[in-house]
């Protein structure tokens, strides 16, 4: 949603799976987080792991069929490895990973209660898609990675060159989690708004490029499920920002 290529794709560079990176530890905070927030630091991998039951018993049905024939009976279809429904699952998991890992790293930079809360929403509302989406490409019987390029799948007519970690548009780099590692306090989260900003910008733009392609009606579900909720982020973000006297756009590290 781990700058470097295995890490941010949240997999191997093509996809084997990988435990988020928390921050060095310290007190937990307020008494009614504390269980949670230890929970996920520790055990990152239960929301992805429900998420996967959950696609599996209830939304893999709905994705495998597709087409229907001319008599109307539905045909047990599942996507090609190149096809989009399988480029975006993989895609869009590497990139929530990174947003897993970031706000995993703010939250232990900061006491700030409306900045925690959003890193944790970010942290259990990604991880539980990313977890579909893996289990997706599991029921599908295709690798949770690939040798193509990232987004290859959109045909935009354009290669983002990757750099310094950044796989995608809106990724940020080895070199820019690396200084939010070293921030603390506001400007911890004045960096982690401005790094998330353009993190849900690349991934709003992903989720509508594959929902304005997609074949899969529960995949389109989910994708316009980001759209929508990333969207409102962006704009929770921006306010934040300027309550703290900043505003959207990474500065040059």
């Amino acid at each position: 949603m781990t700058a470097d290529a295995a890490r941010s794709e949240g997999l191997a560079p093509a996809g084997a799976a990988a435990e988020p990176t928390a921050g060095p530890e310290q007190d937990p905070g307020p008494e009614q987080e504390a269980a949670p927030v230890r929970a996920g630091r520790r055990r990152m991998w239960w929301p992805a792991v429900l998420a996967a039951v959950v696609a599996l018993a209830l939304g893999v049905p709905a994705l495998v069929a597709g087409g229907t024939s001319a008599s109307g009976s539905s045909s047990l279809t599942v996507p090609a490895d190149d096809s989009p429904e399988a480029g975006f699952a993989r895609d869009m998991a590497t990139h929530h990973q990174q947003a897993v890992d970031l706000s995993f790293i703010v939250r232990d930079r900061t006491t700030d209660e409306p900045t925690r809360t959003l890193a944790f929403d970010i942290i259990n509302t990604q991880a539980n898609q990313r977890g579909m989406m893996m289990g997706w490409l599991d029921q599908w019987g295709l690798s949770q990675h690939s040798g193509a390029t990232p987004m290859a799948w959109m045909k935009m007519g354009h290669e983002y060159q990757a750099h310094d970690g950044s796989l995608m548009p809106g990724m940020a780099t080895n070199t820019q989690m690396a200084k939010l590692r070293t921030l603390s306090g506001r400007d911890a989260e004045v960096y982690f708004l401005q790094l998330m900003i353009e993190h849900h910008k690349g991934g709003v733009e992903m989720a509508q490029g594959y929902v304005d392609m997609a074949k899969n009606d529960v995949e389109k579900r989910l994708a316009q499920s980001m759209v929508v909720a990333q969207t409102s982020e962006l704009g929770l973000m921006t306010d934040m920002l300027k309550e703290r006297g900043a505003a959207p756009g990474v500065p040059a590290s």
